[in-house]
């Protein structure tokens, strides 16, 4: 089921990256906390059984996703900031109400 959700993959290999980023233990673990609280929470969020409980979870995923990038801004790390640019236009898709 989560193989064929984008956003979960995209979040996954988003965390993938963050792991092996250099940079002092406080900031590295809230890093990691970050990213793999949108992880976590797409996955949960893709569990629940109406479109409202769904979107509620994107959000917080969503939040945790712009933590990441703040830290990613601290750290200069362009590259992982693209990719986490790609996954923000994923959650974004995801919380909007259609």
């Amino acid at each position: 089921m989560l193989q064929n959700f984008r956003a979960y993959q995209l979040a996954l290999d988003l965390y993938k990256v963050v792991r092996a980023i250099p940079a002092p233990a406080y900031i590295r673990d809230q890093l990691q906390r970050a990213s793999l609280s949108v992880v976590l929470n797409l996955a949960e969020g893709s569990a629940k059984p109406t479109p409202k409980e769904r979107r509620r979870f994107y959000s917080i995923a969503l939040a945790s996703l712009r933590e990441t990038q703040a830290l990613l801004q601290i750290l200069d790390r362009q590259v992982a900031f693209q990719l986490s640019d790609t996954v923000g236009a994923c959650l974004y898709r995801l919380t909007v109400p259609r």
